[in-house]
């Protein structure tokens, strides 16, 4: 008997299923609200350089001091990093003359002034981290998205070996603990190593939570429980808008999103252990007991299996093989398939989060960028559920990346004066982003072997991350040309969007069992429409 035939004894998909997917829905919505907390935690508001005080300025009003101590950009605004080295009080006269001479201006020397019109406190406004420093205050999110890389290495392998549960335990313990430390920091280097620790630990959160809901659902379900579930990522992006309105110093802020993991280690106390892991394990006396709870939960009384019978339950493999990443480019179509769905992968990523990242790039207020952004991203899902048993997989994950990085191409081209427009266009990248990231994971895990779909997701999870590290330190090249960021997402967005039309078609195909089915892929049968035994539709990398 395999587990599925269990599973569907005891119910297949009832109460039990349900109240485990709410439960472990609580940490999934907590999710986003760090990895796109740096939108808000690292806002950098308009600033000047600090004007010292001198007796000949005390009858000037505030504008005639900054007229006669700060440079102006050609659009009339002060420039954020450059001042007079000497008051230029000529320009009293006449405000429209320019100075002939740029040696009389210098970088700022005695600090910077903030508008704390919008934020009382960020990081950028704590330790000035603006203008030379402003890598540094992009860099926060990539010392983050390495942790969520590390963290995915050392979760996937400890989930493994300890157990779904304790682990996700031991990932909301974390990220409590590092996240009130980020909060408490004093100065940079603090907030740094505790954002990346706090990145690990999420990563926990985000690789765990789904396969642990999955394990206890059955196939017919699983597909659209992982649209369902994968919806709380969108509500999450919602809550930290909402968040972020009301809480605009960053050390409380810290602390608003990092609060609900308590309520999460709370809940987690209803959640079972999966019962494929401990069946796997050798654990047949708690799987047993999980089981017999699902069914009477279930209204599956009659309900009746044996430990021994569980003892029986292995997982076939073949003898004497062992596959590890290397086994992905060994053979021409499997390296050909890793090599075109990592460029998917990180181009996906890549272009998500350098949208999510801009929020203040589209016309619109940042908070309702991000809460519009969170609201997009429902429909979209919902619509790919249905387009890519329509169209089929390669040209829905295409086109949906192609699209994205045309509506970042075409505000580059919008005047910022028609707002209404650019608003429009990037919503709709906004959405057709999450509709590329929804199809990659089902898609990617499709093309792989089953002896190789786990080392093959991965891989491209790592990749994924990687574009998740890489994306926003992008924002810099504004230095070297204002549009080069929104020019490189978009180029990328459509060059791996392009990479997609060389992947094999996985619609209505069996799905290959090992490497010969793959390098064979025209003696491949009818499938089944839902996702792949034991994987998630949502993917882990975010």
């Amino acid at each position: 008997m395999k587990f599925e035939d269990l599973l569907l004894e005891t119910g297949g998909f009832g109460r039990f299923q349900i109240l485990i997917l709410f439960l472990l829905c609580l940490p999934r919505i907590n999710v986003p609200m760090h990895f796109l907390l740096h939108n808000f935690l690292a806002a950098t508001p308009s600033h000047h350089c600090t004007i010292p005080r001198h007796e000949a300025f005390e009858n000037l009003t505030t504008e005639e001091l900054l007229l006669i101590s700060i440079p102006r950009e050609p659009d009339g605004t002060f420039r954020s990093c450059e001042m007079f080295s000497q008051p230029q009080f000529y320009l009293l006269l006449n405000s429209s003359l320019q100075p002939e001479n740029d040696s009389i201006i210098e970088d700022c020397r005695h600090g910077w002034v903030y508008d704390h019109s919008q934020f009382t406190s960020t990081i950028a406004t704590q330790w000035d981290l603006v203008c030379e420093q402003r890598g540094l205050n992009q860099a926060t999110a990539t010392f983050f998205f390495i942790g969520v890389t590390v963290g995915a290495v050392i979760f996937g392998y400890l989930s493994d070996r300890y157990g779904r549960k304790a682990m996700l335990l031991v990932s909301l313990v974390c990220s409590v603990i590092f996240g009130m430390l980020s909060a408490a920091s004093t100065s940079y280097s603090m907030l740094a190593i505790t954002r990346t620790l706090t990145g690990v630990a999420l990563s926990g959160i985000s690789f765990i939570v789904l396969p642990l809901a999955m394990e206890w659902v059955d196939v017919q379900h699983r597909t659209i429980s992982g649209i369902l579930t994968s919806i709380f990522w969108s509500i999450g992006n919602m809550l930290l808008a909402m968040i972020a309105y009301l809480v605009r110093d960053w050390h409380w802020l810290l602390v608003a999103v990092t609060g609900p993991c308590l309520l999460s280690i709370i809940c987690l106390w209803w959640v079972p252990e999966s019962a494929r892991w401990l069946i796997a394990n050798g654990k047949v006396k708690q799987a047993h007991r999980h089981l017999l709870r699902c069914a009477r939960m279930n209204g599956r009384k009659d309900f009746t299996v044996s430990p021994e019978a569980l003892r029986r339950m292995t997982t076939e493999k073949k003898s004497g093989e062992s596959y590890s990443y290397i086994s992905l480019f060994r053979t021409p179509v499997l390296r050909k398939i890793s090599l075109c769905s990592g460029a998917v992968w990180f181009g996906v990523a890549f272009s998500y989060y350098g949208m999510s990242m801009n929020l203040t790039g589209f016309g619109l207020n940042m908070y309702l960028s991000q809460f519009v952004f969170g609201i997009i991203e429902i429909p979209a899902k919902l619509i790919m559920y249905v387009l890519v048993n329509r169209v089929g997989r390669r040209q829905s994950q295409a086109w949906t990346l192609i699209l994205t990085g045309l509506c970042i191409g075409a505000n580059i081209i919008i005047p910022k004066s028609f707002t209404p427009m650019r608003s429009v266009v990037a919503i709709m990248g906004k959405g057709f982003s999450e509709s590329a990231f929804t199809t990659v994971f089902l898609y990617t895990s499709e093309l792989y072997p089953t002896i190789l779909r786990q080392n093959g997701m991965g891989y491209t999870s790592f990749v994924a991350r990687l574009g998740g590290a890489l994306a926003p330190l992008v924002f810099l090249l504004d230095s070297v040309w204002r549009s080069l960021p929104e020019v490189t997402y978009c180029g990328v967005a459509v060059c791996c969007g392009s990479v997609a039309f060389l992947l094999p078609e996985t619609l209505n195909v069996h799905l290959p069992e090992g490497i010969e089915d793959v390098e064979k892929t025209q003696v491949r049968g009818p499938l089944r429409i839902s996702a792949p035994e034991g994987m998630p539709l949502q993917p882990h990398p975010r």
